[in-house]
């Protein structure tokens, strides 16, 4: 390719990822339901982003400065029309280890960092990778994050701090075990009122923002009564800080750029997987996985410059988002501008929130990312699929988020691998046509499924004992044309079986390899290995006449 050819379609790329005026088709007849559809995502996400803040241990007023700067950001460079970003619950679950190790001020700089490493990931065209993924993967994922946004409002439900250097369920076991009642049974009983509004309001009417009239309705009893005594938000800034670069130091960056990749991971899996979800609920059509990772880089990144966490697209707000009519980017935009309104109009009755009233939010919240039905129809799958899920799931619990992943991830890829080496096999199969003298010395072999690490040496030795089995045989056909997969250790094991049959005296040819297979053949030695480069045929007919030939010269 040419300079000139390589610098336009470097362009053109680039250009995918700037914001158009396709972004807002349809504008015109949507715009009243986009709004609307705005103000009822920004009612949901107040309690939400204030109790993830909290939760990650960065503070209420960055969780509601992350869905303004991150929500508005995202919403007008990210790849999906209908996404809404912000902070959310399995961000909180990562982010809190790392401030309890590297202190709040290390968040501005990870944030940023990793904000560049999605960036990147959407810039080489990362996008796609989310799809390899297995299903029970992500569903385990999913459990597990829920468990620990559970487990982490127990001190905040106790009324009391959670033990430091402890893991989440560890602390959550210690809290409840040494539980002071005296104390705990005021903010058990808010985390109950909210939790039971939020219960019974949808059966009241749908349209009722459960959590934040749960959490308002709460906070008023609190204030006007002096029947509990709990700790609420406290006082919140009234105006979103001025944008400032983090300090970095070599130092610094050395020891936060493994928390920049675990953050930078779990952000683009969660906002593509968002995104996939919003575009299959969502009749505005496929989303741009590449500029979705691009516009949630350059969220964070304008979220850390401000204060804030990193953020990722939220599937419960992306699907009230959807349900409730939107269209265009416009509803996910006006959702941040209410934000920003509360921030300069509202942050002293917000500064009244009880914080256990935000605890029972998250607690009912996370019991809703659980799905029975989903959790049901993967145990009742298959016994692999299954294992997946559990292992996926008690991994994110006990031990790390991106662990669970990758450990999922690598588990689920052994059984399929498995399963895949099943079905490779080696057929002996009868010469097509009349049968001919000294047909019973040629035997036709055929590859099927994938010789790949995982079963070349069960077809080597499935060919050398039928081939020790059968002693009248002198050429051996092996036909590769149902061959699917072919790695370097299949080829390799294939030229060990052709260098054994020869020195064996036993003729090999080999029928039908793939256009695809023939480099590789060739790159390890099987091509060398055959006695005459005529060995190597493409079709039937022309192989049998061959080894015919063979034969009868043999016979003479």
């Amino acid at each position: 390719m040419s300079t000139s050819a390589a610098l336009t379609d470097t362009l053109t790329r680039l250009k995918g990822f700037v914001p158009r005026r396709s972004d807002y088709t349809g504008l015109r007849r949507s715009w009243r339901t986009d709004i609307l559809s705005g103000v009822t995502v920004g009612i949901v996400a107040l309690p939400l982003a204030l109790a993830f803040g909290i939760s990650s241990g960065v503070g209420a007023a960055a969780g509601l400065i992350t869905a303004v700067v991150a929500g508005l950001v995202a919403a007008i460079f990210g790849g999906s029309h209908v996404q809404v970003s912000g902070p959310t619950g399995a961000m909180a679950v990562i982010l809190a280890p790392i401030v309890a190790q590297h202190g709040l001020g290390s968040i501005a700089m990870v944030t940023v960092l990793a904000g560049l490493l999605v960036l990147l990931a959407g810039v080489f065209g990362l996008g796609r990778a989310v799809t390899f993924i297995p299903w029970p993967v992500i569903e385990g994922f999913t459990l597990g994050i829920a468990a620990i946004i559970f487990l982490q409002q127990v001190p905040a439900a106790f009324n009391t701090t959670a033990p430091s250097g402890q893991r989440t369920l560890n602390a959550a076991i210690d809290i409840v075990a040494h539980a002071d009642w005296s104390k705990a049974w005021a903010t058990l009983a808010v985390v109950a009122m909210v939790a039971v509004t939020m219960v019974v309001l949808p059966r009241v009417h749908q349209a009722i923002p459960e959590s934040l009239t749960a959490v308002i309705v709460v906070t008023l009893i609190v204030y006007f009564t002096d029947v509990f005594d709990v700790a609420t938000i406290g006082q919140l800034p009234s105006s979103l800080p001025a944008p400032s670069i983090p300090h970095v130091d070599a130092e610094a960056l050395k020891d936060m750029s493994g928390a920049a990749v675990a953050i930078a991971a779990l952000a683009a899996i969660e906002s593509l997987l968002s995104a996939r979800v919003a575009a299959t609920m969502s009749p505005t059509g496929p989303y741009d996985p590449d500029r979705e990772l691009s516009g949630q880089g350059l969220a964070s990144i304008a979220s850390g410059l401000f204060g804030g966490m990193p953020a990722t697209g939220a599937i419960a707000r992306t699907a009230v988002n959807v349900r409730s009519g939107a269209r265009t980017r416009v509803a996910a935009i006006t959702h941040s501008l209410l934000l920003l309104g509360v921030v300069y109009l509202a942050t002293g009755p917000v500064s009244e929130i009880p914080l256990a009233a935000l605890a029972g939010v998250l607690m009912v919240t996370s019991f809703r990312m659980v799905s029975v039905g989903t959790v049901r129809s993967i145990l009742r799958s298959t016994r692999s699929d299954a294992l997946i899920f559990v292992v996926t799931a008690i991994i994110t619990i006990t031990l790390d988020l991106i662990e669970a992943v990758e450990i999922g991830i690598v588990v689920a890829a052994f059984f399929a691998l498995r399963q895949v080496a099943k079905r490779a096999s080696v057929t002996r199969e009868p010469l097509p046509g009349p049968t001919r003298p000294g047909d019973e010395r040629i035997a036709l072999l055929r590859l099927d499924g994938a010789m790949f690490f995982g079963a070349a040496e069960r077809i080597t030795s499935a060919i050398s004992e039928g081939a020790e089995r059968n002693e009248s045989v002198s050429v051996v056909i092996i036909r590769m044309s149902h061959l699917g997969m072919l790695d370097a250790t299949g080829a390799r094991s294939l030229a060990e079986i052709v260098a054994d049959l020869e020195k064996r005296g036993i003729t090999v040819i080999i029928k039908g390899v793939q256009p695809e297979h023939l480099k590789l053949l060739d790159g390890v030695g099987v091509i060398d290995e055959l006695r005459h480069e005529n060995h190597l045929v493409d079709t039937l007919d022309e192989a049998i006449a061959h080894a015919r030939s063979h034969v009868e010269r043999e016979a003479a």
